[in-house]
């Protein structure tokens, strides 16, 4: 699913300058522990959060995440603005929680890192 239709379907708003609203995420991981994204999320997924230091943007290039969607009208500090912009990593907002943020996205057609949807659990 690209950013754009991510945007769309969570009322999001970009807050990185010059992203390329093209990029396609592959599948979406929530998750506010870091150790959990490492661990469990896939390269190219659109990782949820609400968590908004710079910490968040080190896993997410560790990790190969598309982008970082804050849950909850989260805004990051500059520091993390500015190292997102460094890294290459998109950032996007949303006013929704978790659930209902991820659950916009399910409906649209995202896969989540845990499995692809297939005739049985789509």
């Amino acid at each position: 699913m690209t950013l754009r239709k991510i945007l769309e379907v969570t009322e999001g708003r970009v807050l990185t300058p010059d992203v390329d609203l093209d990029i396609n995420a592959t599948s979406a991981f929530s998750a506010d522990l870091m150790s959990d994204v490492l661990h469990l999320a896939k390269e190219g997924a659109l990782l949820l959060t609400g968590l908004t230091h710079p910490q968040v943007v080190r896993t997410a290039e560790m990790a190969g995440i598309a982008a970082i969607l804050f849950i909850r009208n989260k805004v990051p500090p500059p520091e993390t603005v500015q190292l997102a912009e460094e890294k290459g990593v998109p950032l996007l907002a949303s006013r929704y929680t978790m659930f209902e943020t991820g659950g916009r996205i399910y409906a649209a057609g995202m896969n989540s890192c845990d499995a692809p949807r297939t005739p049985d659990n789509a």
